[in-house]
């Protein structure tokens, strides 16, 4: 259920966030282009593994049911969402 993105979609994003960034001149940079950049996609890479772990808790809390709940079936839809919501609540309270 989680979305993926290639390597090339997130240096896309990162050249986008990036040039962003140079367009605005109160922002004064202290590194290279390319260091900024990297960081960057570090960034999304890290933000990524997060919402893959949130996909992958949830999916085992429906699994985990007694009951086997077919995925894909709006039990499972409805599932689905309110365990992602609440691991996404979870990590509120520890940022």
């Amino acid at each position: 259920m989680s979305i993926r993105l290639s390597r090339e979609k997130i240096n896309f994003l990162a050249r986008q966030i990036l040039d962003h960034l140079f367009d605005d001149d109160d922002i004064e940079f202290l590194d290279e282009p390319n260091e900024i950049r990297l960081a960057i996609v570090k960034s999304i890479e890290e933000e990524m593994k997060l919402y893959d772990l949130i996909d992958k808790r949830a999916i085992e809390k429906i699994e985990s049911q007694k009951k086997a709940i077919k995925e894909g079936s709006r039990e499972w839809e409805i599932l689905y969402r309110k365990y992602y919501n609440d691991e996404i609540n979870k990590l509120g309270k520890f940022f």
